[in-house]
């Protein structure tokens, strides 16, 4: 049996994924489908795609070894850059591939969602690039807490709206963002963030997140001579990990770890921990796993990471952790500002909270398995963050 069914049209990964959405969505996705497939055999289509990124956006980004944490903790410590990539995330590689493809179906406005802001910056500016209108939503808590972010969108030409419904974060973002896309689809075209949704999105955003794992394992084998014990990446939606776990997937000495925001810990409902305790659920147009309350009803989450506070994950995250193929971990609040501080100050580096929930697991890995290679994605910059963290370690002391 194969890892993934990426090239299954009814969208699903085992069990997961597939198209659960209202009647009035389903037409729109279906035009969508049929438009990804077609460029994605377009020679020409992926070529603009590619050269976009290595012109625009500075791929590829570099495989960087961490010799001081790797000194330090007794493991051999590689991290793709993808902090380095324009605009501070892999977001970008996504972004510009939805947008390109919105262009190429004739739309002219584009709406998207955002938990951290960097989806929506990297939306604002694949927008500007392209010559498109932007609409961004966002919880009213993610509004506050990535500020820096909001006004980037806003300096890029982006329309943001802060969504007041529910927890306010990004499961209510994505809600409203449906919502318009259903009102106004004959314009407009939804560029969706993350490996989650129905179909064709996660399908679709794992192969704009494929040139990571594609480089990083053509990186690995030229600096380093051989492939990584472990692929390590931060697991909010998912589609940082599936991007680089793609280059690795027929690989089967490569052990796949997603890490996953535990909040205050996994002993209490404050985390999004969804693949350590999550069920089945159906939700934004995807059957997946959920964190549900004794009712069924999905509830809110926590995470001192905005990017990783969803209470649901990418269904192909699911089928890969029921098939072994992957295996997921938790790190705490506590976790990854500790890793994020030891990291910065090892290596010169500001990491995502996103990404630091993946080295803080990096680093216990590393006193276990001493001698071993650990290939990590860092999959963003920490100047949003920054803020934020001395709020918590304020209120810490």
């Amino acid at each position: 049996m194969t890892a993934t069914l990426k090239n299954d049209d009814f969208g699903f990964f085992g069990e997961y994924g597939g198209t659960y959405s209202p009647e009035a969505l389903m037409p729109i996705l279906d035009e969508l489908l049929a438009a990804f497939r077609a460029a994605e055999a377009d020679p020409d289509f992926m070529q603009e795609y590619l050269s976009i990124l290595a012109n625009w956006g500075g791929r590829p980004t570099p495989l960087y070894y961490a010799g001081n944490l790797s000194r330090a903790y007794g493991a051999d410590l590689y991290f793709k850059r993808e902090d380095l990539m324009h605009g501070g995330a892999h977001k970008t590689n996504n972004a510009i591939g939805q947008v390109l493809l919105a262009k190429r179906m004739g739309k002219t406005r584009v709406i998207a969602e955002t938990g951290a802001g960097q989806h929506g910056v990297a939306t604002a500016m694949a927008c500007a690039k392209l010559s498109m209108e932007c609409v961004i939503y966002m919880g009213a808590v993610d509004v506050a807490r990535q500020a820096p972010n909001v006004e980037r969108m806003k300096l890029l030409g982006a329309e943001v709206i802060a969504v007041q419904s529910g927890g306010k974060t990004l499961k209510d973002a994505i809600n409203d963002a449906l919502r318009d896309w259903i009102a106004t689809c004959e314009t407009t075209s939804y560029v969706m963030g993350t490996v989650a949704g129905p179909h064709p999105f996660p399908t679709m955003v794992r192969k704009f997140q494929e040139v990571i794992g594609r480089e990083a394992r053509a990186q690995c084998l030229a600096q380093i001579g051989r492939l990584p014990d472990y692929a390590l990446a931060c697991v909010g939606g998912g589609s940082n990990a599936m991007g680089l776990f793609s280059g690795f997937m027929d690989d089967k000495d490569v052990q796949l770890i997603g890490v996953e925001p535990g909040g205050h810990g996994l002993d209490t409902d404050k985390h999004g921990a969804v693949l350590c305790k999550g069920v089945t659920a159906v939700l934004h147009g995807m059957k997946t796993l959920g964190l549900q309350d004794k009712d069924g009803q999905i509830f809110e989450t926590h995470s001192i990471s905005a990017g990783l506070d969803y209470p649901l994950i990418g269904p192909e995250h699911a089928y890969l952790r029921d098939t072994g193929r992957a295996s997921y971990v938790a790190a705490t609040d506590d976790e990854a500002v500790e890793a994020l501080q030891i990291f910065t100050r090892a290596e010169g580096i500001i990491p995502a909270l996103e990404s630091s929930h993946a080295i803080s697991y990096a680093l216990k890995l590393a006193r276990e398995q001493q001698g071993k290679i650990i290939l990590v994605n860092l999959s963003g910059r920490g100047d949003k963050d920054l803020a934020h963290i001395q709020a918590y370690l304020a209120e810490k002391a």
